[in-house]
C-alpha cells in the first residue's frame, strides 16, 4: 500500500496521524480511500472533480504534472503540499 503524508492542517481530520497507508493505483485513488475512512477529507484536497488550485501533490519526491491520473505503487509515497507560484 502506498504511504500518504497528511499535512498538518488536515491532521485533525485523520486522528492526528501524520501517515497512513493506502491501497489506490492513482492519486484519485487514494484521495477516494482515504475519504472511505474520514468522511469530508475529499473535500479539502479537491473542488469540481480536481485537485485544489492550493493543493500540490508529489508522488516519490516528484510533483506530479498529471494531478488525480498520476499512477502511484504499492511502495510509493505521496505528500500534499501547499501549491506555490513564482510571479
Amino acid at each position: 500500500m502506498a504511504k500518504v503524508w497528511i499535512p498538518a492542517l488536515l491532521r485533525g481530520m485523520t486522528g492526528g496521524q501524520s501517515e497512513i497507508e493506502l491501497p489506490g493505483e492513482t492519486v484519485r485513488a487514494l484521495i477516494d480511500a482515504l475519504e472511505a475512512r474520514y468522511p469530508g477529507i475529499r473535500e479539502r484536497l479537491m473542488e469540481d472533480d480536481r485537485l485544489r488550485p492550493n493543493i500540490a501533490v508529489v508522488v516519490d519526491g516528484v510533483r506530479s504534472r498529471q494531478g488525480l491520473r498520476q499512477p502511484v505503487s504499492e511502495q510509493s509515497e505521496v505528500h500534499f503540499v501547499p501549491a506555490i507560484s513564482g510571479g
